[in-house]
C-alpha cells in the first residue's frame, strides 16, 4: 500500500486515520480530502492502492465515490471508515464495491489489525460488522437493501456451484487475484476468468465484495 487516499471531512479524525495508516503500512504516501470534489480531483491526478472513505460528507455520500473508483480504478482497494453500523449503510457500501468496512469507534490497535489483514488477503471488517454479516446470512439469506417482497415474488432457487466453482469462489473471498488462483489450482488464468463469469452469473453478483458475502453464506469461508 504505497499510495493511499483518505476521504474524511473532520480534521481531527483525518489526522487520526493518517497516523493509523502510517503505523500500519510503514510510511506510505497519503493524500487527504475533506469532500467528494477534492477526492475526485486527487483521483484524476494519480492511482491509489487504497482509499479509506467516510460515508457522510459535506457534498454527498461516500457511496458515490466508491462506485466511481470501482468503475474507473478497479485495482484500488476501497475501505469504508465510518460511525454507521446499521444494515442499510453496510450492505449499500458493499453493493457499491467496498471491500472492507471499519468502525471509527474501535480501538486504534484493532483498527490497525484489521487494516493489516489487507496484506494477507483478508477483507478488513470490524468485529461487530463481521458478526452482523454472519448473523444476517445465518438467519435470513435475504439481501437487507432489497425491496420488501410482494405477492408476486417467490423465494429464489438454491444456487448450485460445481466443486471447482466453489474452490474458486472461496479463493476470491480470501482475497486471491485471478492470476494467483490459476497456478494454485493448476489451471490457466483464462479458465479462472471463465469460471468467475459463470459464478457471478449464477449468484447474480457483480463485485468481489458481493461474491465474498455469498461465499460466507454458503459456508465456503469463515470470518
Amino acid at each position: 500500500m504505497h499510495h493511499i487516499l483518505v476521504l474524511e471531512d473532520f480534521a481531527d479524525t483525518r489526522i487520526w486515520l493518517c497516523e493509523v495508516l502510517q503505523e500500519t503500512f510503514n510510511t506510505p504516501a497519503i493524500s487527504e480530502a475533506a469532500t467528494l470534489s477534492q477526492a475526485r480531483e486527487l483521483l484524476s491526478q494519480q492511482h491509489f492502492d487504497l482509499a479509506l472513505i467516510d460515508l457522510s460528507l459535506p457534498d454527498g455520500s461516500g457511496i458515490d465515490i466508491i462506485r466511481e473508483i470501482v468503475a474507473q480504478s478497479p485495482t484500488t482497494y476501497c475501505v469504508v471508515a465510518t460511525i454507521f453500523d446499521d444494515d442499510q449503510h453496510l450492505f449499500t457500501a458493499l453493493q457499491a464495491g467496498a471491500q472492507g468496512y471499519l468502525l471509527k469507534e474501535q480501538p486504534k490497535q484493532q483498527f490497525i489489525k484489521n487494516l493489516r489483514g489487507l496484506l494477507h488477503g483478508e477483507p478488513p471488517l470490524s468485529p461487530p460488522i463481521a458478526r452482523k454479516m454472519l448473523r444476517h446470512f445465518q438467519t435470513s439469506g435475504a439481501h437487507p437493501v432489497d425491496e420488501m417482497p410482494t405477492k408476486q415474488q417467490t423465494t429464489p432457487p438454491r444456487v448450485e456451484l460445481s466443486k471447482r466453482e466453489q474452490e474458486i469462489l472461496a479463493m476470491v473471498a480470501k482475497g486471491y487475484k485471478r492470476n494467483e488462483i490459476g497456478p494454485m489450482l493448476g489451471i490457466s488464468p483464462h479458465t479462472v476468468s471463465t469460471h468467475l463469469k459463470t459464478i457471478y452469473s449464477k449468484l447474480n453478483v457483480s463485485s468481489r465484495a458481493e461474491a465474498t458475502m455469498e461465499a460466507l453464506r454458503m459456508g465456503l469461508v469463515e470470518l
